[in-house]
C-alpha cells in the first residue's frame, strides 16, 4: 500500500474494532475530510470518499467480488488501495490504515489551507454594504458561497438563519427591509430553492423593500442542457428583480455585488445574483467592494416655487387632513410636528398603521377597508388632503375627488393613478419641516383636536359594545385586540398576516409606538411569522416581537416555528383559529356563492408549540385572554397563543 503513504501524516482514530463488519464499507469523517472506510479480508482500507468519475460517495457503495462499487454509476475500485480494474487509470486517493488495540486508525496528511474565493469577495462586499443577516437554505449548488458566509459568521460579521422553506427566507428579508430601510439577504440553491424565493421577493418588489437575493446555479458545463435542477433563473427573476446578473469566472464579482446592493438600497427593490456552482470556488485575491462614494443623501428639498404653491394651498383650506403612508415610516416626527402646528387630523394607510399613536390628540387610525370610522369621517369632512409617502392603494380609498397636495420622494409615485392638485417631489420629512416653517400666521384652518377626541369616544363606545359578543364557536376579534392593546409593550414590533384576522387588527387594535409590518400590495397569506423572524434579525431582544395570524396563514409556514426555537427567537404568535379560510368564506357569501372548500383541519397549536420546543397556551373564553397572552409574552423564547374564534365575529 505504498501508494497510500503521504509525508507529514498524522494518525486519527476512525472506527472501533467491532464497528465495521467484514465485507462492508462506510463513510467516516475526520474534521472536514470525508473518507470511505472498507473492511475486506481482515484488512482496512481508507479512500477519499469522492468517486473520481462524478464525485459519488464511495462510502455508500458496496463490496462485490472484491471490488468497491460506486453507488452512483457502478465504477469499481480496490477497497484497500483504490486501484481501478485493468484498463482504467482513475483512482481515488488512499491513506494508510493501522489496526490498534483500541480501534482502527488512518494516517492523513495536513489539510490544505482554505483559499480565498470569488464567494469570499462577494460576501465581504455585501457585508460592507450593511448586510448582517442572511436567511436561506444551504444545498449542493450553493456550497461555495455558503462556506464563505460561514467564514464571515466565524469572524462575527454575519448571522446566518437557516430556514425550513425558502419562501420564509424571502419574507423575512422583505420584512427586515420594510422595518429598517436597510439591506438583508435571502439565499437558495438552483432550481426549486430559488423559485421558492419568488413570492417573498415579489412582496419586497411591490412594497418597495430593499432585498438582496442570492441563487446558486448548476455548473456552467451543464447549464442549458436539461441537467438536474437546471432552470432559466435569468428568465424566472427578470420581472421580480430590478437588477439580476450571473457572476462568471471572469466577472468583476465585487462590482456586480456593488450594483446589486446599490440597486436594492437606492431603488428599494430586489437585487439578485446567480452563482454557477464552479464559479463559487474559483480562487480570487480581488478586493471587496463597498458603498463608499457610491450613495448620496436622499434628503432633497422640493423646488421653492412648488413648496410655496403647496404652502399657499394648505393655508387657504379650513379642514386639511394629513394622510401618511409607509413611505413616511422613518420621517414621522417632522410630519407630526407639522400637523400639530396646524391642528390637522392625521390618518394612516394600513401599511402605515402605528406611525402615529392612536392616543395622539390628532391621531385618527387607519383609513380604508381595514380602518376606523374616525379616519373615514375626517376624510369625508376635509376640504384638502395632504398626503405623505402613500401609494394611493384602492384598499385605502383616498378620495381622488378631494383637492390633494401629495409629497413623495419617488417621481413615479406622484399622481400615480390620477392627477393631484400639487405634486411635490422631495424628501417627506424635509418637506414637512419646510411646510411648517413657511406656513403663514393668517391661515384659515381650525384646530380639530376636540373633534378627534369626540370621534374616538363614539368609536370606543361601539367597540366596547361588541367586546362581549360570544358564541359557542369562540371569541370575537375586538376582545382579542383590546386585550393585546393593553398587554403589548408600546414599542413592540407586530407582524400581521392576511385575512379576517388582519382586517380586525387594523380596525380594533389601538397603537402606541408599535411598528407594524405586513404584506401590503401583494397581500400574501403566510407572511406574519416569517416576517417576525425578519424583525427579530433587525431588533433582537430590544423590542417585543409579535406575530398575528390566522390558522390558514400560519399553516403555510408553520414549521418555521422550529427555526424560531433553534435560534431562540423571542416571538409571540397570537393565532386566531377558526378552522377555515374565514376571509374567503366571507367573500363567497358576499358574492352569493355557496361556501366551499374553505374548511381546515388543524392541530391544537398550543400542543404543536410545545412539541416543537416552545411555549403554547390555548384559550376559548374571553375572561382567560389576558392570562393566556400575558403568559406567552412573559415566556423567553417562541410561543403560540391559540385562540379559538368565531369566523363571523370579526
Amino acid at each position: 500500500m505504498a501508494g497510500c503513504e503521504h509525508s507529514d501524516s498524522t494518525w486519527h482514530k476512525v472506527a472501533e474494532l467491532d464497528e465495521l463488519p467484514e465485507g462492508r464499507v462506510k463513510t467516516v469523517t475526520v474534521g472536514r475530510r470525508w473518507l470511505a472506510l472498507s473492511h475486506y479480508k481482515g484488512k482496512y482500507g481508507a479512500l477519499d470518499n469522492h468517486c473520481p468519475h462524478q464525485g459519488g460517495p464511495l462510502g455508500e457503495g458496496s463490496i462485490e467480488h472484491g471490488w468497491l462499487r460506486c453507488p452512483w454509476h457502478g465504477y469499481d475500485y480496490d477497497p484497500l488501495t483504490g486501484e481501478p480494474p485493468e484498463g482504467f487509470d482513475d483512482a481515488p486517493s488512499c491513506f494508510v490504515t493501522e489496526i490498534r488495540d483500541d480501534g482502527v486508525y488512518v494516517a492523513l496528511p495536513p489539510k490544505h489551507e482554505r483559499e480565498r474565493t470569488i464567494s469570499d469577495v462577494l460576501v465581504e462586499t455585501m457585508v460592507n454594504w450593511g448586510v448582517t443577516h442572511v436567511f436561506g437554505m444551504v444545498g449542493h449548488s450553493n456550497l461555495g458561497f455558503a462556506d464563505a458566509m460561514r467564514e464571515a459568521e466565524a469572524r462575527g460579521q454575519l448571522t446566518y438563519v437557516g430556514i425550513r422553506h425558502e419562501g420564509a427566507a424571502s419574507f423575512a428579508a422583505s420584512a427586515y427591509g420594510k422595518l429598517t430601510g436597510r439591506l438583508s439577504a435571502c439565499f437558495g440553491i438552483a432550481g426549486p430553492g430559488s423559485t421558492n424565493l419568488l413570492t417573498g421577493l415579489y412582496d419586497a418588489k411591490v412594497d418597495r423593500a430593499p432585498v438582496l437575493a442570492i441563487s446558486g446555479q448548476v455548473a456552467s458545463s451543464v447549464k442549458g442542457r436539461g441537467a438536474f435542477q437546471d432552470l432559466d433563473l435569468e428568465a424566472a427573476f427578470a420581472d421580480v428583480a430590478e437588477y439580476s446578473h450571473v457572476v462568471q469566472a471572469g466577472s468583476d464579482a465585487a462590482e456586480l455585488m456593488n450594483i446589486a446592493c446599490k440597486t436594492a438600497l437606492v431603488d428599494r427593490q430586489v437585487g439578485h445574483l446567480m452563482l454557477p456552482d464552479e464559479v463559487q470556488k474559483v480562487p480570487s485575491e480581488a478586493e471587496a467592494g463597498s458603498p463608499e462614494g457610491r450613495v448620496g443623501s436622499r434628503e432633497a428639498s422640493p423646488p421653492d416655487e412648488v413648496l410655496d404653491a403647496a404652502v399657499k394651498r394648505i393655508a387657504e383650506s379650513t379642514k386639511p387632513l394629513f394622510i401618511v403612508g409607509a413611505g413616511a415610516r422613518h420621517d414621522m416626527d417632522e410630519i407630526i410636528r407639522c400637523a400639530e402646528s396646524m391642528g390637522a387630523p392625521v390618518v394612516t394607510t394600513f401599511k402605515a398603521k402605528g406611525q402615529i399613536p392612536d392616543s395622539h390628540p390628532l391621531g385618527c387610525g387607519v383609513l380604508g377597508r381595514s380602518g376606523t370610522p374616525i379616519a373615514s369621517w375626517f376624510m369625508n369632512e376635509s376640504d384638502l388632503l395632504v398626503v405623505f409617502g402613500a401609494s394611493f392603494s384602492n384598499h385605502t380609498g383616498i378620495a381622488e375627488y378631494k383637492p390633494i397636495v401629495q409629497v413623495d420622494y419617488e417621481p413615479m409615485a406622484l399622481g400615480r393613478f390620477h392627477s393631484v392638485d400639487i405634486p411635490v417631489l422631495g424628501h417627506v420629512g424635509v418637506t414637512a419641516r419646510l411646510l411648517a416653517e413657511r406656513m403663514p400666521a393668517d391661515h384659515n384652518f381650525h384646530d380639530r383636536t376636540e373633534e378627534v377626541a369626540h370621534r374616538w369616544d363614539i368609536w370606543r363606545a361601539e367597540k366596547a359594545s361588541r367586546r362581549t359578543d360570544m358564541t359557542d364557536e369562540g371569541i370575537n376579534s375586538e376582545a382579542i385586540f383590546e386585550s393585546m392593546a393593553r398587554l403589548v409593550e408600546p414599542d413592540a414590533v407586530i407582524a400581521v398576516d392576511v385575512g379576517n384576522n388582519t382586517y380586525s387588527f387594523g380596525r380594533y387594535f389601538e397603537t402606541e409606538r408599535q411598528s407594524v409590518i405586513m404584506s401590503g400590495y401583494l397581500g400574501s397569506i403566510g407572511f406574519a411569522f416569517p416576517a417576525a423572524m425578519g424583525a427579530w434579525a433587525a431588533v433582537g431582544d430590544a423590542n417585543q416581537l409579535i406575530a398575528v395570524a390566522g390558522d390558514g396563514g400560519f399553516g403555510q409556514y408553520a414549521m418555521e416555528f422550529t427555526t424560531a426555537v433553534k435560534h431562540d427567537m423571542n416571538i409571540t404568535l397570537v393565532l386566531l383559529v377558526n378552522d377555515e379560510l374565514g376571509k374567503i368564506s366571507k367573500e363567497q357569501r358576499g358574492e352569493e356563492y355557496d361556501v366551499w372548500q374553505t374548511d381546515l383541519v388543524n392541530p391544537d397549536f398550543a400542543e404543536f408549540a410545545r412539541l416543537c420546543g416552545g411555549f403554547g397556551v390555548r384559550v376559548d373564553r374571553r375572561h382567560d385572554l389576558d392570562n393566556a397572552i400575558r403568559s406567552a409574552l412573559d415566556h423567553r423564547g417562541p410561543s403560540i397563543v391559540h385562540v379559538d374564534t368565531d369566523p363571523l365575529l370579526v
